[in-house]
Protein backbone atom coordinates (compact mmCIF):
# COMPACT_ATOMS: atom_id res chain seq x y z
CA UNK A 1 0.00 0.00 0.00
CA UNK A 2 1.35 3.42 -0.98
CA UNK A 3 0.76 6.10 1.66
CA UNK A 4 1.89 9.64 0.88
CA UNK A 5 0.13 11.86 3.46
CA UNK A 6 -0.41 11.37 7.21
CA UNK A 7 -1.14 13.43 10.32
CA UNK A 8 0.77 12.61 13.49
CA UNK A 9 1.38 14.02 16.99
CA UNK A 10 4.91 14.65 18.30
CA UNK A 11 6.07 15.78 21.75
CA UNK A 12 9.58 16.56 22.94
CA UNK A 13 10.59 15.13 26.30
CA UNK A 14 10.04 17.18 29.47
CA UNK A 15 13.12 18.32 31.35
CA UNK A 16 14.05 16.53 34.57
CA UNK A 17 13.10 18.21 37.87
CA UNK A 18 15.69 20.04 39.94
CA UNK A 19 16.22 18.85 43.51
CA UNK A 20 16.19 20.45 46.95
CA UNK A 21 19.02 18.92 49.01
CA UNK A 22 21.68 19.95 51.54
CA UNK A 23 25.18 18.77 52.32
CA UNK A 24 25.46 16.90 55.60
CA UNK A 25 28.92 15.37 55.30
CA UNK A 26 31.32 15.13 58.19
CA UNK A 27 34.19 17.63 58.11
CA UNK A 28 32.33 19.90 55.64
CA UNK A 29 31.57 23.09 57.55
CA UNK A 30 28.52 25.15 56.53
CA UNK A 31 27.38 22.45 54.11
CA UNK A 32 24.74 24.51 52.32
CA UNK A 33 22.44 23.58 49.41
CA UNK A 34 23.44 20.64 47.23
CA UNK A 35 20.48 19.97 44.91
CA UNK A 36 21.42 19.13 41.30
CA UNK A 37 19.74 20.27 38.09
CA UNK A 38 17.49 18.03 36.01
CA UNK A 39 18.62 16.75 32.62
CA UNK A 40 17.32 18.04 29.26
CA UNK A 41 14.37 16.24 27.67
CA UNK A 42 14.84 14.41 24.36
CA UNK A 43 14.18 16.11 21.01
CA UNK A 44 12.03 14.40 18.38
CA UNK A 45 14.32 14.23 15.32
CA UNK A 46 13.25 13.13 11.83
CA UNK A 47 15.96 11.42 9.75
CA UNK A 48 15.86 10.37 6.10
CA UNK A 49 16.20 6.61 5.52
CA UNK A 50 17.01 5.80 1.90
CA UNK A 51 15.32 2.39 1.95
CA UNK A 52 11.85 3.72 2.81
CA UNK A 53 9.42 4.45 -0.03
CA UNK A 54 6.10 5.30 1.68
CA UNK A 55 4.72 6.74 4.93
CA UNK A 56 3.00 3.42 5.65
CA UNK A 57 4.59 2.99 9.10
CA UNK A 58 2.89 6.18 10.32
CA UNK A 59 -0.53 4.62 9.70
CA UNK A 60 0.11 2.32 12.67
CA UNK A 61 2.00 4.66 14.99
CA UNK A 62 0.72 8.22 15.06
CA UNK A 63 2.01 9.37 18.48
CA UNK A 64 5.69 10.03 19.10
CA UNK A 65 6.51 11.10 22.64
CA UNK A 66 10.19 11.51 23.56
CA UNK A 67 11.52 10.54 27.00
CA UNK A 68 12.10 13.09 29.76
CA UNK A 69 15.45 14.07 31.29
CA UNK A 70 16.67 12.48 34.51
CA UNK A 71 15.85 14.33 37.74
CA UNK A 72 18.57 16.16 39.67
CA UNK A 73 20.14 14.40 42.66
CA UNK A 74 21.79 15.30 45.95
CA UNK A 75 25.50 16.22 46.22
CA UNK A 76 24.99 18.60 43.26
CA UNK A 77 24.66 15.70 40.82
CA UNK A 78 22.89 16.76 37.65
CA UNK A 79 20.39 14.46 35.93
CA UNK A 80 21.35 12.87 32.61
CA UNK A 81 20.08 14.37 29.35
CA UNK A 82 17.66 12.08 27.53
CA UNK A 83 18.77 10.53 24.21
CA UNK A 84 16.99 12.03 21.20
CA UNK A 85 14.09 10.13 19.64
CA UNK A 86 15.00 9.49 15.98
CA UNK A 87 12.09 8.84 13.59
CA UNK A 88 12.93 7.48 10.12
CA UNK A 89 11.17 9.00 7.10
CA UNK A 90 11.51 8.33 3.34
CA UNK A 91 13.42 10.76 1.08
CA UNK A 92 11.13 13.49 -0.27
CA UNK A 93 9.19 14.01 2.99
CA UNK A 94 7.85 17.50 3.72
CA UNK A 95 6.95 18.21 7.37
CA UNK A 96 4.30 20.89 8.05
CA UNK A 97 2.76 22.26 11.25
CA UNK A 98 -0.97 21.48 11.08
CA UNK A 99 -2.01 24.64 12.96
CA UNK A 100 0.07 27.23 11.06
CA UNK A 101 0.76 25.33 7.78
CA UNK A 102 4.40 26.38 8.20
CA UNK A 103 6.93 24.08 6.53
CA UNK A 104 9.20 22.78 9.30
CA UNK A 105 11.48 20.65 7.16
CA UNK A 106 11.97 19.38 3.61
CA UNK A 107 13.94 16.15 3.89
CA UNK A 108 15.45 14.83 0.68
CA UNK A 109 18.96 13.38 1.23
CA UNK A 110 19.87 10.14 3.02
CA UNK A 111 20.89 10.88 6.61
CA UNK A 112 19.47 14.43 6.59
CA UNK A 113 18.01 15.37 9.99
CA UNK A 114 15.61 17.97 11.38
CA UNK A 115 14.47 18.66 14.95
CA UNK A 116 10.65 18.70 14.83
CA UNK A 117 9.82 18.98 18.56
CA UNK A 118 12.39 20.27 21.05
CA UNK A 119 12.80 18.76 24.50
CA UNK A 120 12.46 20.98 27.57
CA UNK A 121 15.44 22.15 29.61
CA UNK A 122 16.05 20.62 33.00
CA UNK A 123 14.79 22.40 36.12
CA UNK A 124 17.37 24.07 38.37
CA UNK A 125 18.22 22.60 41.75
CA UNK A 126 18.29 24.67 44.95
CA UNK A 127 22.07 25.25 44.62
CA UNK A 128 21.24 27.66 41.79
CA UNK A 129 19.04 29.86 43.99
CA UNK A 130 21.50 30.46 46.85
CA UNK A 131 22.19 34.15 47.54
CA UNK A 132 23.92 35.99 50.43
CA UNK A 133 20.48 36.93 51.75
CA UNK A 134 19.17 33.35 51.42
CA UNK A 135 22.13 30.93 51.59
CA UNK A 136 19.93 27.81 52.05
CA UNK A 137 16.95 28.18 49.70
CA UNK A 138 14.16 25.60 49.62
CA UNK A 139 13.41 26.33 45.96
CA UNK A 140 13.88 24.07 42.95
CA UNK A 141 12.29 24.11 39.50
CA UNK A 142 10.41 21.37 37.75
CA UNK A 143 11.61 20.55 34.24
CA UNK A 144 10.42 22.63 31.31
CA UNK A 145 7.64 20.92 29.30
CA UNK A 146 8.73 19.61 25.89
CA UNK A 147 7.36 21.16 22.71
CA UNK A 148 4.29 19.42 21.33
CA UNK A 149 2.56 19.81 17.98
CA UNK A 150 0.37 18.09 15.44
CA UNK A 151 2.13 17.80 12.11
CA UNK A 152 1.34 16.73 8.56
CA UNK A 153 3.80 14.57 6.63
CA UNK A 154 3.65 14.71 2.85
CA UNK A 155 5.73 12.52 0.58
CA UNK A 156 6.73 14.07 -2.75
CA UNK A 157 8.59 11.56 -4.89
CA UNK A 158 12.20 12.20 -5.88
CA UNK A 159 12.11 11.62 -9.63
CA UNK A 160 14.15 13.37 -12.33
CA UNK A 161 11.37 13.13 -14.92
CA UNK A 162 7.63 12.58 -14.55
CA UNK A 163 5.19 11.12 -17.08
CA UNK A 164 1.95 13.10 -17.22
CA UNK A 165 -1.15 12.74 -19.36
CA UNK A 166 -4.76 11.60 -19.46
CA UNK A 167 -5.62 8.05 -18.32
CA UNK A 168 -4.89 5.26 -20.83
CA UNK A 169 -2.45 7.20 -23.04
CA UNK A 170 0.30 4.59 -22.49
CA UNK A 171 2.38 6.00 -19.60
CA UNK A 172 2.58 2.68 -17.71
CA UNK A 173 3.38 0.77 -20.91
CA UNK A 174 6.20 3.19 -21.68
CA UNK A 175 7.62 2.86 -18.14
CA UNK A 176 7.50 -0.94 -18.33
CA UNK A 177 9.37 -0.85 -21.67
CA UNK A 178 12.25 1.44 -20.60
CA UNK A 179 12.74 0.28 -16.98
CA UNK A 180 12.48 -2.87 -14.87
CA UNK A 181 9.37 -1.50 -13.16
CA UNK A 182 6.24 -3.61 -13.51
CA UNK A 183 3.26 -1.25 -13.26
CA UNK A 184 -0.27 -2.58 -13.68
CA UNK A 185 -1.40 -2.24 -17.33
CA UNK A 186 -5.02 -2.74 -18.41
CA UNK A 187 -7.62 -1.36 -20.81
CA UNK A 188 -9.49 0.85 -18.36
CA UNK A 189 -9.00 4.28 -16.83
CA UNK A 190 -7.02 4.85 -13.64
CA UNK A 191 -5.24 1.50 -13.80
CA UNK A 192 -2.36 3.28 -12.06
CA UNK A 193 -3.62 4.35 -8.63
CA UNK A 194 -0.22 5.15 -7.10
CA UNK A 195 2.99 6.60 -8.59
CA UNK A 196 5.46 4.06 -9.95
CA UNK A 197 9.21 4.70 -10.08
CA UNK A 198 11.79 3.17 -12.39
CA UNK A 199 15.46 3.79 -13.17
CA UNK A 200 16.21 4.28 -16.87
CA UNK A 201 19.66 3.43 -18.22
CA UNK A 202 20.44 4.81 -21.67
CA UNK A 203 22.78 3.14 -24.18
CA UNK A 204 25.54 5.67 -23.38
CA UNK A 205 25.49 4.58 -19.69
CA UNK A 206 23.59 7.54 -18.27
CA UNK A 207 20.71 7.00 -15.87
CA UNK A 208 17.77 8.94 -14.43
CA UNK A 209 14.69 8.20 -12.31
CA UNK A 210 11.38 8.21 -14.18
CA UNK A 211 8.00 8.37 -12.44
CA UNK A 212 4.75 7.15 -13.96
CA UNK A 213 2.17 9.34 -12.23
CA UNK A 214 -1.57 8.58 -12.00
CA UNK A 215 -3.70 9.86 -14.90
CA UNK A 216 -4.98 13.42 -14.82
CA UNK A 217 -8.42 14.63 -15.78
CA UNK A 218 -9.98 18.07 -16.01
CA UNK A 219 -10.40 19.63 -12.55
CA UNK A 220 -7.54 17.65 -10.99
CA UNK A 221 -6.11 20.77 -9.28
CA UNK A 222 -9.36 20.90 -7.27
CA UNK A 223 -9.08 17.22 -6.32
CA UNK A 224 -11.13 15.65 -9.14
CA UNK A 225 -10.10 12.11 -10.09
CA UNK A 226 -6.81 11.36 -8.37
CA UNK A 227 -6.21 15.11 -8.19
CA UNK A 228 -3.79 16.19 -5.50
CA UNK A 229 -2.62 12.60 -4.97
CA UNK A 230 -0.97 12.90 -8.36
CA UNK A 231 -0.01 16.55 -8.52
CA UNK A 232 1.92 16.47 -5.23
CA UNK A 233 4.52 14.17 -6.80
CA UNK A 234 5.33 16.22 -9.87
CA UNK A 235 6.56 19.17 -7.79
CA UNK A 236 10.06 17.72 -7.44
CA UNK A 237 10.54 16.49 -11.03
CA UNK A 238 12.96 18.46 -13.18
CA UNK A 239 11.48 17.46 -16.54
CA UNK A 240 7.83 16.90 -17.47
CA UNK A 241 7.31 14.21 -20.11
CA UNK A 242 3.84 14.83 -21.51
CA UNK A 243 2.41 11.65 -23.08
CA UNK A 244 -0.42 12.10 -25.60
CA UNK A 245 -2.48 9.42 -27.37
CA UNK A 246 -2.06 10.46 -31.03
CA UNK A 247 -4.44 7.77 -32.23
CA UNK A 248 -7.34 9.64 -30.54
CA UNK A 249 -8.63 6.17 -29.69
CA UNK A 250 -11.17 7.45 -27.17
CA UNK A 251 -12.57 10.17 -29.42
CA UNK A 252 -10.68 13.01 -27.71
CA UNK A 253 -8.68 15.62 -29.62
CA UNK A 254 -4.92 15.21 -28.84
CA UNK A 255 -4.35 19.00 -28.83
CA UNK A 256 -7.24 19.62 -26.44
CA UNK A 257 -5.81 16.93 -24.16
CA UNK A 258 -2.46 18.74 -24.22
CA UNK A 259 -4.01 22.12 -23.36
CA UNK A 260 -6.20 20.65 -20.58
CA UNK A 261 -3.30 18.90 -18.82
CA UNK A 262 -1.08 22.00 -18.96
CA UNK A 263 -3.90 24.11 -17.56
CA UNK A 264 -4.24 21.69 -14.62
CA UNK A 265 -0.50 21.90 -13.91
CA UNK A 266 -0.65 25.70 -14.03
CA UNK A 267 -3.72 25.90 -11.77
CA UNK A 268 -2.13 23.59 -9.18
CA UNK A 269 1.22 25.38 -9.02
CA UNK A 270 2.30 28.14 -11.39
CA UNK A 271 5.97 27.13 -10.93
CA UNK A 272 5.34 23.84 -12.74
CA UNK A 273 5.20 25.85 -15.99
CA UNK A 274 8.90 26.76 -15.49
CA UNK A 275 9.98 23.15 -15.98
CA UNK A 276 11.09 21.98 -19.42
CA UNK A 277 8.48 19.82 -21.11
CA UNK A 278 8.90 17.13 -23.76
CA UNK A 279 5.85 16.06 -25.79
CA UNK A 280 5.59 12.32 -26.50
CA UNK A 281 3.24 11.46 -29.36
CA UNK A 282 2.46 7.87 -28.40
CA UNK A 283 0.65 5.05 -30.25
CA UNK A 284 2.14 6.05 -33.62
CA UNK A 285 1.64 2.43 -34.76
CA UNK A 286 -2.12 3.09 -35.01
CA UNK A 287 -3.66 3.98 -38.44
CA UNK A 288 -4.76 7.61 -37.88
CA UNK A 289 -1.87 8.72 -35.66
CA UNK A 290 0.32 10.26 -38.42
CA UNK A 291 -2.55 12.45 -39.66
CA UNK A 292 -3.45 13.52 -36.12
CA UNK A 293 0.20 14.41 -35.42
CA UNK A 294 0.30 16.81 -38.38
CA UNK A 295 -2.87 18.54 -37.14
CA UNK A 296 -1.35 18.70 -33.64
CA UNK A 297 1.84 20.38 -34.92
CA UNK A 298 -0.23 22.99 -36.80
CA UNK A 299 -2.15 23.94 -33.63
CA UNK A 300 0.85 23.83 -31.24
CA UNK A 301 2.07 27.30 -30.22
CA UNK A 302 4.55 26.28 -27.51
CA UNK A 303 8.21 25.68 -28.27
CA UNK A 304 8.33 22.09 -26.96
CA UNK A 305 10.05 19.23 -28.80
CA UNK A 306 7.75 16.48 -30.10
CA UNK A 307 8.85 12.83 -30.11
CA UNK A 308 6.66 10.40 -32.13
CA UNK A 309 6.97 6.94 -30.54
CA UNK A 310 5.23 3.63 -30.15
CA UNK A 311 5.73 2.13 -26.70
CA UNK A 312 4.57 -1.25 -28.01
CA UNK A 313 7.01 -1.50 -30.98
CA UNK A 314 9.68 0.69 -29.23
CA UNK A 315 9.92 2.90 -32.32
CA UNK A 316 11.44 6.31 -31.40
CA UNK A 317 11.98 5.32 -27.74
CA UNK A 318 15.81 5.37 -27.92
CA UNK A 319 15.99 9.00 -29.13
CA UNK A 320 13.42 10.08 -26.55
CA UNK A 321 15.45 8.59 -23.68
CA UNK A 322 18.61 10.38 -24.88
CA UNK A 323 16.71 13.68 -24.95
CA UNK A 324 15.23 13.15 -21.45
CA UNK A 325 18.74 12.36 -20.11
CA UNK A 326 20.16 15.51 -21.78
CA UNK A 327 17.37 17.71 -20.43
CA UNK A 328 17.72 16.31 -16.89
CA UNK A 329 21.46 17.05 -16.93
CA UNK A 330 20.92 20.63 -18.13
CA UNK A 331 18.06 21.45 -15.75
CA UNK A 332 18.82 22.53 -12.17
CA UNK A 333 16.70 21.29 -9.28
CA UNK A 334 13.65 23.40 -8.50
CA UNK A 335 13.46 24.21 -4.77
CA UNK A 336 9.97 23.60 -3.39
CA UNK A 337 10.21 26.47 -0.92
CA UNK A 338 11.94 29.81 -1.24
CA UNK A 339 13.78 29.55 2.08
CA UNK A 340 15.78 26.60 0.79
CA UNK A 341 17.48 28.65 -1.88
CA UNK A 342 19.91 30.33 0.51
CA UNK A 343 20.82 27.40 2.77
CA UNK A 344 24.49 27.48 1.72
CA UNK A 345 25.12 30.99 3.07
CA UNK A 346 25.42 31.97 6.71
CA UNK A 347 23.14 34.97 6.54
CA UNK A 348 20.30 35.24 9.01
CA UNK A 349 16.93 36.68 8.06
CA UNK A 350 15.07 38.38 10.89
CA UNK A 351 11.30 38.45 10.64
CA UNK A 352 8.98 40.65 12.65
CA UNK A 353 6.83 38.42 14.80
CA UNK A 354 4.31 39.92 17.12
CA UNK A 355 5.14 38.84 20.67
CA UNK A 356 2.49 36.67 22.24
CA UNK A 357 0.92 38.15 25.39
CA UNK A 358 2.24 36.35 28.51
CA UNK A 359 -1.31 35.74 29.75
CA UNK A 360 -4.99 36.37 29.04
CA UNK A 361 -7.93 36.63 31.45
CA UNK A 362 -11.46 35.37 30.81
CA UNK A 363 -14.40 34.31 32.99
CA UNK A 364 -16.12 30.97 33.30
CA UNK A 365 -19.88 30.54 33.62
CA UNK A 366 -19.49 30.04 37.39
CA UNK A 367 -17.83 33.47 37.75
CA UNK A 368 -14.25 32.18 38.19
CA UNK A 369 -11.41 34.10 36.52
CA UNK A 370 -9.47 31.91 34.06
CA UNK A 371 -5.79 32.56 33.26
CA UNK A 372 -4.44 31.24 29.95
CA UNK A 373 -1.27 31.78 27.93
CA UNK A 374 1.83 29.82 26.93
CA UNK A 375 4.23 31.72 29.20
CA UNK A 376 2.12 31.61 32.36
CA UNK A 377 1.23 27.93 31.86
CA UNK A 378 4.90 27.02 31.39
CA UNK A 379 5.81 28.94 34.56
CA UNK A 380 3.09 27.07 36.45
CA UNK A 381 4.28 23.65 35.26
CA UNK A 382 7.86 24.44 36.29
CA UNK A 383 6.85 25.35 39.87
CA UNK A 384 7.15 22.79 42.68
CA UNK A 385 3.96 23.37 44.70
CA UNK A 386 5.02 20.95 47.44
CA UNK A 387 7.31 23.63 48.91
CA UNK A 388 6.16 26.88 50.50
CA UNK A 389 9.12 28.89 49.22
CA UNK A 390 8.47 27.80 45.62
CA UNK A 391 4.81 28.89 45.94
CA UNK A 392 5.89 32.31 47.21
CA UNK A 393 8.32 32.63 44.30
CA UNK A 394 5.52 31.77 41.85
CA UNK A 395 3.29 34.47 43.43
CA UNK A 396 6.10 37.04 43.03
CA UNK A 397 6.56 36.06 39.38
CA UNK A 398 2.83 36.51 38.70
CA UNK A 399 2.91 39.91 40.37
CA UNK A 400 5.92 40.88 38.24
CA UNK A 401 4.06 39.85 35.06
CA UNK A 402 1.17 42.16 36.05
CA UNK A 403 -1.37 39.37 36.73
CA UNK A 404 -2.54 40.81 40.08
CA UNK A 405 -3.14 44.25 38.59
CA UNK A 406 -4.93 42.81 35.55
CA UNK A 407 -7.25 40.74 37.77
CA UNK A 408 -8.16 43.86 39.82
CA UNK A 409 -8.92 45.75 36.59
CA UNK A 410 -11.22 42.88 35.57
CA UNK A 411 -13.15 43.20 38.85
CA UNK A 412 -11.50 40.51 41.01
CA UNK A 413 -11.94 40.99 44.79
CA UNK A 414 -10.80 39.10 47.89
CA UNK A 415 -11.88 35.45 47.87
CA UNK A 416 -12.65 35.20 44.13
CA UNK A 417 -11.64 31.96 42.43
CA UNK A 418 -8.78 32.11 39.90
CA UNK A 419 -8.32 29.08 37.61
CA UNK A 420 -5.08 28.11 35.85
CA UNK A 421 -5.10 24.85 33.87
CA UNK A 422 -6.92 22.35 36.14
CA UNK A 423 -5.97 24.12 39.41
CA UNK A 424 -7.83 26.80 41.39
CA UNK A 425 -6.56 29.58 43.70
CA UNK A 426 -8.19 32.21 45.85
CA UNK A 427 -7.48 35.82 44.91
CA UNK A 428 -6.00 37.72 47.88
CA UNK A 429 -5.85 41.50 47.49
Amino acid sequence: MFVDQVKIYVKGGDGGNGMVAYRREKYVPKGGPAGGDGGKGADVVFEVEEGLRTLMDFRYQRHFKASRGEHGMSKNQHGKNAANMVVKVPPGTVVMDEETNQVLADLVEHGQRAVIAKGGRGGRGNSRFATPANPAPEVAENGEPGQERNIILELKLLADAGLVGFPSVGKSTFLSVVTSAKPKIAEYHFTTLVPNLGVVETEDNRSFVLADLPGLIEGAHEGTGLGHQFLRHIERTRVIVHVIDMSAGEGRDPYEDYVTINEELKEYNLRLTERPQLIVANKMDMPESAENLEKFKEKLKDDHKIFPISAITREGVRDLLFEIANTVEQTPEFPLYEEEEDTSSHRVMYKFEEEEAPFAISRDSDGAFVLTGTKIEKLFKMTDFSREESIRRFARQLRGMGVDEALRENGAVNGDTVRLLEFEFDFVD
